[in-house]
């Protein structure tokens, strides 16, 4: 070996040492070439009894650690060299990690080598390159505007499967939509053909800006109840002579709409309607689907002129039963097609599937049977109005004085289309009822939308669906359609006839303009008790069923307390109210949760995984261990997992029986083995033992039995005295900031003490929000002792008294002696009851307190995905507090922040970085901890043969060593020399 060689084994050794060996070592050079290995192995010894001196000395190195800073390296406060750790400012593990070798091939001592990583702050430019920059090329200009017309991106793969598939959906669906467009036209308080209007034109516009294949677009029963309340409070501030008429009023109110859908989509402003929570949707859904069978039910039986319809839902329902004596003839047109629209959907969905069960079905015969009942049960409406419109024209030609209520006269075509009406303060009239109708308008729209594409398995936009919807009501107005959204029962149907392209709804468009060509004129003779009995029967199904509602419960109480009071509110005031009670509520509880945050401080468990385990469940005590069992197992436990471990290439096993013994389990036939007939050759076979199960430590909340996430009988460790861990669950804003400071600090104030004795000779000294014990005045002392005969007694109940007010004082400040909250630090103790002497100076609350001094708060900001300045200056004022509380530079580490941005706030702050006014370098000395990664990097070395030869070994920091209060996840303080 060559003395070059021994040179660079000299400045190895001193670069670990940190330079404060004693001996020279360029001392080595003249020493015999024949005495080098010797000297090697001496200098190793030194080296292993050094480390392990370390930790005893280093309360010396604190103290002098000037001296130490000044033999810190180049980097300056950083605690990593770049090839090695720096142990002149850091505690660091003994283990042996690499296999590095150097240029000439031999070994060197082992050592870890991580690469130097200085992390940066995140800048505006930053920002601006990762989330603006990417948006203002022309490429992505034109991306946008090709994302309003989706139809430019599939219609180019049309194809004629699609076509049919499309053709029958879109007929189906149009057999539906004609007799309910005009049904629910009537609960507008609108003529039949407006209700035609706003079909057929709402499904061809649609289909050219839709993200939703099963969407159709149409009168529904929500807005029909709320165009038809906007008319009546708009005709009411109308004076008499006024030529605006109820369809004015709705066109009006369809193009206000669209232009406000229309403006959110454009501007990508969907998330807003995700403010508004299911519940809440579901519970004014209810609501509303009430008020509509409340309004129709006196259209059912014939004296619909005698209930005013448009009050709230329990005065109508009050009034319809008040009315039961004046039913007439119409009855017969509403409860007979009610009764066999309920029949016929319970035969095709519920009966017909048992039938084809009962006759055992299969392959064609089933398929047909299948699409028998699924059509017959599509047509029941257009079937039940057909033949009560014959019957109703029956009627009329025997009698044309018949009571029988008829649609009347439907006008054939397009006639009312044209450029719309607007009279000017018409939408200043409107704009009070904007809100609610915009909310339902859209609210509906989006949430069947997101709803069939969960089910089906594609993705909709809800911002594109906003200019589908905008755009569809805007050009509605062009032909005096009232306002138009998605039906829940329609796209139901839809998605039934397995549709595939949003074209259908040029089908289904096509089938309402056949029906206004050609069958006006039958329109005339349509009993209007059978439409109420064709809404009642459609929007029953809007009504949440009790299995919902339950669901909401077991979910969320919140959830289901936000849904009762909706339908109330729906139901006893109006839907309106339910709306806005509904979008109210979704707000407030969503602020509540981040005002009023639930963090939990951490404690500590051991934890491994165990993967592919045998779990036997077993009889308390049949599984017996007379020696402590080391390895996790309680004596007499219900349940033992065993490890089963597939040996050798025969399929046998190895099973843990009797105390942790490998018995043979054999799976394979008599006689044979992986080699063969004969014995078997264990030598072949791999058993691994549970020994080999890697612990490491897992920050959970302290209160298991209440969180649930870990099992409540395993007890949870707290933190190592002096320590504290707090992991806030929302981000920390002004919203929420105050209180989780409040939180942290009243915490601090009860696991720890003060910092700094202080002793008070006079009550007069002590703030007054910390008093300190109660005592009792010198008077009842004096009292006490000026007797004579009796003295001693008096003084006795004096004393006594004065040690009960103190119990009763102390109790109620919360200053304990021996402080214990669930066994955390100390096992309980009696708090030691002092005599009040006169003349000695009140006790202060740090005598005899046991409770360590606060040294580290650990923050686990892994769910804190934003903050702002007020939440930074919180923390900054919960730092000052805690450093005078604890009379020193308490450690703020911070673990698992996923936003530079909260970084570059915390380090403007003085949080995570060396720095002598917050975080000097006396903080992290003993102690520093940091997580590395195995990174694999490639390194390129000579072997003996001068070749080159490409080794993958690296390790990379974690985090930036220049933070070292930052880390990955929450270090285990329990192996910390704190």
């Amino acid at each position: 070996m060559s003395s070059n060689n021994i040179e660079s084994q000299g400045e190895q050794y001193s670069l670990h040492e940190g330079g404060r060996s004693d001996r020279n070592v360029t001392d080595l050079n003249s020493i015999q070439e024949s005495d080098f290995e010797n000297e090697l192995q001496g200098l190793e010894r030194e080296y292993t009894t050094f480390k392990n001196n370390e930790h005893e000395n280093i309360d010396k190195h604190v103290n002098n650690n000037s001296g130490v800073n000044s033999s810190s390296n180049n980097n300056g406060n950083n605690p990593f060299k770049y090839d090695s750790i720096n142990h002149s400012n850091a505690k660091t593990s003994s283990a042996d990690y690499s296999n590095d070798l150097d240029q000439g091939g031999s070994s060197i001592p082992e050592h870890l080598y991580v690469r130097d990583y200085q992390e940066s702050e995140i800048s505006i430019k930053n920002y601006y390159e990762r989330t603006i920059a990417p948006n203002m090329t022309f490429k992505s200009v034109g991306n946008y505007f090709l994302s309003l017309f989706p139809i430019l991106k599939w219609m180019p793969h049309y194809n004629i499967t699609w076509f049919v598939a499309d053709l029958v959906a879109g007929i189906t669906v149009g057999c539906v939509l004609v007799p309910q467009s005009m049904s629910y036209a009537q609960v507008a308080t609108l003529p039949a053909q407006y209700g035609l209007y706003s079909s057929f034109i709402g499904a061809f516009i649609y289909c050219c800006f839709a993200t939703s294949k099963d969407v159709c677009i149409g009168p529904v029963a929500v807005m029909s109840l709320e165009t038809a309340k906007v008319i009546a409070r708009v005709t009411e501030k109308l004076p008499a002579d006024t030529e605006i008429t109820a369809p004015v009023i709705a066109t009006v109110l369809s193009m206000l709409c669209g232009v406000i859908s229309l403006g959110l989509g454009l501007l990508r402003l969907g998330f807003l309607v995700e403010l508004i929570s299911l519940n809440a949707v579901a519970g004014f859904m209810t609501g509303s689907a009430l008020n509509i069978v409340a309004g129709q039910v006196p259209a059912l039986m014939g004296y619909n002129s005698k209930v005013n319809t448009r009050q709230a839902t329990y005065l109508v329902i009050i009034d319809t039963l008040k009315c039961l004596p004046d039913s007439n003839i119409n009855v017969c047109f509403g409860l007979i097609p009610l009764v066999i629209l309920y029949l016929w959907k319970f035969t095709c969905s519920t009966w017909g599937p048992m039938l084809i069960t009962k006759l055992k079905l299969t392959g064609r015969k089933k398929f047909f049977a299948d699409k028998f009942f699924f059509y017959a049960q599509t047509v029941r409406n257009a079937v039940v109005i057909i033949v009560f419109t014959l019957i109703s024209w029956g009627c009329w030609r025997s009698n044309k004085n018949t009571n029988v209520k008829m649609l009347g006269t439907v006008p054939a075509g397009l006639k009312d289309v044209g450029v719309m009406k607007y009279p000017p303060g018409l939408a200043t009239k409107i704009a009070p009822n904007l809100p609610a109708s915009v909310i339902v308008l859209l609210l509906e729209h989006i949430s069947i939308a997101k709803s069939f594409g969960r089910i089906n398995n594609y993705k909709v936009v809800p911002d594109q669906e906003l200019v589908a919807i905008g755009v569809a009501n805007l050009v509605g107005t062009f032909f005096n359609a009232y306002p138009a959204t998605g039906s829940f029962s329609r796209s139901a149907l839809k998605a039934r006839c397995q549709v595939r392209t949003p074209f259908s709804g040029v089908f289904t468009g096509a089938c309402v303009l056949l029906a206004l060509y050609c069958f006006s004129k039958a329109f005339y003779f349509i009993p209007k008790a059978t439409l109420s009995a064709v809404i009642i029967h459609a929007v029953s199904g809007l009504v949440a069923s009790y299995k919902v509602t339950w669901n909401f419960w077991k979910v969320s109480p919140l959830d289901f307390l936000a849904f009762i009071i909706t339908v109330f509110i729906t139901v006893f005031a109006s839907i309106e109210d339910g709306i806005y009670f509904a979008m109210c509520w979704s707000c407030a509880l969503l602020l509540f949760k981040v005002a009023f945050p639930s963090g939990k401080f951490l404690g500590r468990v051991q934890i491994a995984e165990v993967l592919n385990p045998k779990i036997i469940k077993v009889d308390s005590g049949e599984y017996n261990n007379d020696s402590d069992d080391s390895n996790g197992f309680n004596t007499g436990s219900d349940i033992i997992i065993e490890e089963t471990i597939n040996v050798g290439n025969s399929g046998d096993k190895f099973e843990k029986k009797d105390g942790g013994n490998y018995q043979e389990v054999s799976t394979s036939k008599q006689g044979e083995s992986s080699g063969g007939k004969g014995s078997k050759d264990f030598d072949d076979y791999s058993i691994v033992n549970r020994n080999r199960v890697v612990y490491h430590t897992k920050w959970v909340p302290l209160d298991p039995k209440y969180t649930r996430e870990l099992n409540p009988d395993v007890k949870v460790m707290p933190p190592p005295p002096g320590v504290i861990v707090y992991k806030p669950n929302e981000s920390w804003t002004y919203i929420n900031c105050s209180r989780q400071y409040d939180i942290i600090f009243d915490r601090i104030k009860k696991l720890t003490r003060r910092g700094q004795l202080v002793e008070h000779t006079s009550p007069n000294d002590r703030p007054w929000n910390d008093p300190g014990e109660w005592h009792p005045p010198q008077i009842f002392k004096k009292f006490g002792r000026n007797k004579s005969a009796n003295s001693v007694s008096a003084a006795s109940v004096s004393n006594s008294a004065t040690q009960v007010f103190s119990k009763l004082w102390r109790k109620k400040a919360n200053i304990n002696k021996d402080f214990d909250e669930d066994n955390l630090y100390n096992e309980p103790q009696e708090p030691i009851e002092d005599e009040v002497v006169e003349g000695t100076p009140y006790e202060s609350e740090n005598d005899n307190d046991n409770r360590p001094i606060l040294k580290v708060l650990a923050l686990d900001f892994s769910n804190v995905n934003q903050i702002d300045a007020t939440g930074i200056q919180s923390l900054v004022d919960l730092r000052n507090a805690v450093n005078r509380y604890a009379d020193r530079q308490v450690e703020f580490h911070f673990s698992g922040i996923i936003s530079p941005w909260i970084k570059r706030g915390l380090i403007g702050s003085g949080f995570g970085t060396i720095n002598d006014e917050f975080s000097n370098q006396s903080l992290i000395y003993g102690h520093t901890s940091y997580h590395i990664v195995n990174s694999s990097y490639s390194k390129q070395r000579f072997d003996n043969n001068n070749d080159i030869e490409t080794q993958a070994v690296g390790y990379d920091p974690a985090t930036g060593i220049n933070t070292p209060f930052f880390h990955i996840e929450t270090p285990d303080f329990s192996q910390w020399d704190i």
